[in-house]
């Protein structure tokens, strides 16, 4: 027997890439169900479109929609991503790796950073690209598929995409259609609620109206419904991630196409460059108490050194959150939602994040509270320790510009600097369970800034350094030979590529 109280209808307002996948997840999961999706676009606003970095679980995504990667790689201008380098961040031509994948393999039952660290006090100096196979190939502009079945370092490559965001929504928006998604365009001029303070009808501009059970805000950084109609109230997290402001500006493919994202600290922030098959992607996130808007696109232009293919785009942001993610019968994803700066290429895992968790927590038409308290919960959680780890990055000790002073200086949230004390005293990590970021992650920002433990895992002195020294002579050997052969990054986007 169907449930009366059944969701039937769902209204997304706003496309872009939020909308799209959001239509794309729920139109997979929910077939047969006879609930009707809407996407509600408006002619007359433009996405923002500058994110074109992921990581990992977007490869999970195509798998959970069965899309073919390299035909959506094909589509979407897509290269690979074998993780972010971070340059000039503690200090002029210093750089450093948060790669994907694997790093070295648990000794004694302890994660490979604690091998890592006594090596280090033993006064060895293990070279980080000897126990990355992932950084490896990317500082070589290679790339490879990982190979479950293969041995040693190949079964753990892991591997994320960069991508143009217009492409991807078209690409989505088809893929929805197929689905029975529907389409309209229409600008929400209102909303009106009912008694119970719920979403009522979407008012478009021509007059028109529509009416659904459950409404998702995919509206961008303006929030029409869950702030416009629903005043959920904004978080300010500012004060500990101060970047305000960003200028996106493309210029030409460039050759060859490292397998990476790069993001370079610049006076006032730092700037991203992301290589696709048909343009390179370039950006300054900037404190706009540091800078101006004309002297950051002259520093952005100067820093790349080559012609803009396009218009530069300034953007304005606060970084936080909504004080609730779901609120009566509306849920928000993407800018709707929050925002936290482009820094480890978040927001479309957000977004993602924001739609599985739904599924986990969908509603019938009652609403239960304690489900949407669940739900809000949940991605709180999830949103704070992302914000967490993006802070530690600021923490470099650059001192040299008075925005990297600040940051130095500025008050840090409890639960970073108990996860930093810990770090200091034990040398350990310990991330809470489906955190996003694992404790290699933690490690690799706290040796990339020159945060050094006090200590390394006991439990590691039961390996002599005799025998570490040959454990960690295996494993650089077996990198080595793994990278051997590997084709480079720019030969996957030619004709007869291996794309997958």
């Amino acid at each position: 027997m169907t449930d009366i109280r059944q969701i039937k209808r769902i209204a997304i307002v706003g496309g872009g890439t939020a909308g799209w996948m959001a239509a794309s997840i729920l139109a997979r999961s929910l077939p047969g169900t006879g609930t009707v999706i809407t996407v509600i676009e408006s002619p007359e606003i433009g996405t923002v479109g500058v994110g074109e970095a992921t990581i990992p679980p977007i490869i999970d995504l195509l798998r959970l929609l069965s899309i073919n990667e390299g035909d959506f790689v094909k589509h979407t201008q897509s290269t690979y991503k074998l993780g972010i380098k971070f340059t000039n961040w503690s200090r002029a031509g210093h750089s450093y790796w948060h790669p994907f994948g694997a790093f070295g393999a648990m000794i004694n039952l302890r994660p490979f950073f604690h091998a890592w660290q006594k090596a280090r006090s033993e006064g060895l100096a293990p070279r980080f690209n000897d126990f990355s196979l992932n950084a490896a190939l990317g500082d070589a502009g290679k790339f490879r598929f990982s190979d479950a079945a293969a041995q040693g370092p190949v079964s753990g490559l892991r591997h994320a995409l960069h991508f143009d965001a217009g492409l991807v929504a078209k690409y989505l928006r088809i893929y929805s259609e197929r689905l029975g998604v529907a389409r309209i365009e229409r600008t929400v001029a209102d909303t009106t609620l009912r008694e119970d303070g719920f979403l009522d009808e979407l008012v478009f501009d021509d007059g028109t109206r529509l009416q659904a059970d459950l409404y998702i805000d995919c509206s961008g950084f303006r929030g029409v419904l869950i702030e416009g109609a629903l005043h959920t109230g904004y978080l300010d997290w500012s004060d500990v991630l101060p970047c305000d402001r960003a200028v996106a500006m493309p210029t030409e493919s460039i050759r060859p196409r490292p397998p990476y994202t790069e993001a370079i600290s610049h006076s006032a922030g730092w700037r991203w460059r992301i290589p696709l098959q048909h343009r390179t992607g370039n950006g300054y996130v900037y404190s706009s108490a540091h800078i101006s808007d004309t002297h950051a696109l002259d520093e952005l232009t100067a820093a790349v050194g080559a012609s803009a293919s396009a218009d530069p785009r300034f953007l304005r942001f606060v970084t936080g959150r909504r004080k609730l993610f779901w609120n009566r019968n509306c849920v928000a994803l993407g800018l709707a939602s929050g925002f936290l700066e482009p820094l480890e290429s978040t927001s479309i895992h957000l977004v993602m994040s924001g739609v599985y968790k739904l599924l986990e927590h969908f509603p019938n038409t009652s609403f239960a509270q304690s489900n949407i308290d669940s739900y809000n919960n949940e991605l709180i959680q999830e949103i704070e320790r992302i914000r967490d780890f993006i802070v530690l990055h600021y923490l470099s000790g650059r001192s040299d510009t008075p925005l990297w002073a600040y940051c130095q200086n500025m008050t840090l949230p409890d639960s970073l600097l108990q996860r930093i004390e810990l770090y200091r005293s034990t040398g350990r990590i310990r991330p809470k369970v489906g955190e996003l970021f694992t404790d290699l992650s933690w490690f690799y920002i706290f040796e990339g800034i020159g945060i050094t433990p006090e200590n390394y895992d006991p439990l590691l002195d039961v390996v002599t350094m005799a025998q570490l020294r040959e454990i960690l002579g295996s494993m650089a050997q077996a990198t080595a030979l793994a990278a051997q052969g590997v084709p480079s990054h720019d030969s996957h986007f030619s004709a007869g590529s291996p794309n997958r």
